[in-house]
């Protein structure tokens, strides 16, 4: 891979950094708040079909998630919710800004090794602001040749970011936790992708289909990518 390959783009929640579980945690405490009105079970469903069907007008990330647990309240209460239910929500959804950013193990190290060797680049979906904020906490930001934040992934979107880039798609590269965001479109347009799974992942994102491509690899762990890009 290594003599193929100039372009490595990295998804950056759950990849570079810790993400999901901060949603899980937003989401248990928005169904515990909810109680009195349905099951927390219930809760939980019908805020992620919110999120779904929400996913077009708002996109992804903490703010269009708070708006969907703003709609789930009207749902949920039969517009009966007292002004407290709409604060508390929104103060959970706030929280979601304030936590840290945490590197997941080996991410430095492995950015370390291949700045230099290869063009680096960002390629993640969400909110702007959001994103711009968790990169500069991150200190990872100078390792980057270039930084993505896309609306969403499919295969128009990384068609766009490959003829930015001025990269042969046979030679772009794509990291991430996500099979269906990070992997599947990639292999569509003739790039490669290396999945590395993350303990915990949106429902939105599972693929059950086994991918069998040889422009795909699975591993473990970030620094299992280090021996097929520079030998080690």
């Amino acid at each position: 891979m290594k003599n193929r390959i100039s372009v490595i783009a990295f998804d950056a929640d759950d990849t570079l950094w810790v993400n999901e579980p901060f949603f899980r945690e937003s989401e248990q405490k928005f169904s515990r708040l909810l109680a009195a009105y349905e099951s927390e079970s219930q809760v939980m469903t019908i805020l992620f079909e919110t999120e779904i069907r929400n996913l077009a007008l708002y996109g992804y990330g903490i703010k269009g998630f708070m708006l969907s647990m703003i709609e789930t309240i009207l749902t949920v209460t039969e517009h009966k919710a007292t002004p407290e239910l709409f604060e508390r929500a929104l103060a959970i959804g706030k929280e979601m800004f304030d936590k840290p950013v945490e590197l997941l193990p080996g991410v430095e190290e492995v950015l370390k090794k291949l700045y230099g060797k290869y063009r680096l680049v960002v390629a993640t979906k969400g909110d702007l602001l959001d994103q711009e904020r968790k990169l500069k906490k991150s200190g990872l930001h100078h390792y980057f040749h270039h930084i993505e934040i896309m609306s969403d992934k499919q295969e128009s979107d990384y068609e766009k970011l490959v003829k930015h880039l001025d990269c042969p798609v046979n030679e772009f590269l794509m990291i991430g936790n996500s099979l269906k965001s990070d992997v599947l479109p990639v292999l569509a347009i003739g790039g490669n992708a290396i999945h590395i799974p993350f303990h915990t992942t949106w429902l939105h994102e599972h693929v059950e289909d086994e991918i069998v491509h040889n422009n795909f690899y699975q591993m473990t762990a970030l620094a299992d990518i280090l021996p097929k890009l520079i030998g080690e």
